[in-house]
């Protein structure tokens, strides 16, 4: 195994750590790290690539996603509410310090986010979901 998959696989397994403690904090997001984890797995080895695919954490937060079926509207909230706690956190910070164009410049992120997941990311019902799985 040379240098280069080891460390893919080294940064899989932070990412999957740091997503599936996102589970349980809403402060840490799950979709993106478990994004990131699926990336470095798929670079790194096919065998974590493929437990990856298979676990069920994998499958509630991605897998309708990365198959560009899209995400359940719970799954878009989560997301959505914790995007805008943290970055509503960073432009409180910032403007109590009277920094007003990194203010500017989060609020437009912000905004680019949510644009992203109203009008780019298909909601799909749980129904859809509930017969992908059958």
């Amino acid at each position: 195994m040379n240098i280069k998959r080891i460390v893919f696989a080294a940064l899989g397994l932070v990412c999957f750590g740091l997503g599936t403690v996102g589970v349980f904090l809403p402060v840490l997001p799950t979709t993106p790290f478990y994004l990131l984890t699926l990336f470095f797995f798929a670079n790194s080895s096919e065998r974590l690539h493929t437990w990856f695919l298979g676990t069920r954490l994998y499958q509630k937060h991605l897998d309708s996603f990365v198959r560009g079926r899209g995400m359940l509207l719970s799954t878009k909230l989560s997301i959505l509410c914790t995007v805008t706690l943290l970055m509503g956190f960073g432009v409180f910070m910032m403007a109590r310090k009277g920094v007003i164009v990194p203010c500017i410049i989060l609020g437009v992120v912000w905004l680019l986010h949510v644009l992203y997941f109203v009008f780019r990311v298909k909601t799909i019902s749980r129904e859809e979901e509930d017969r992908r799985d059958e």
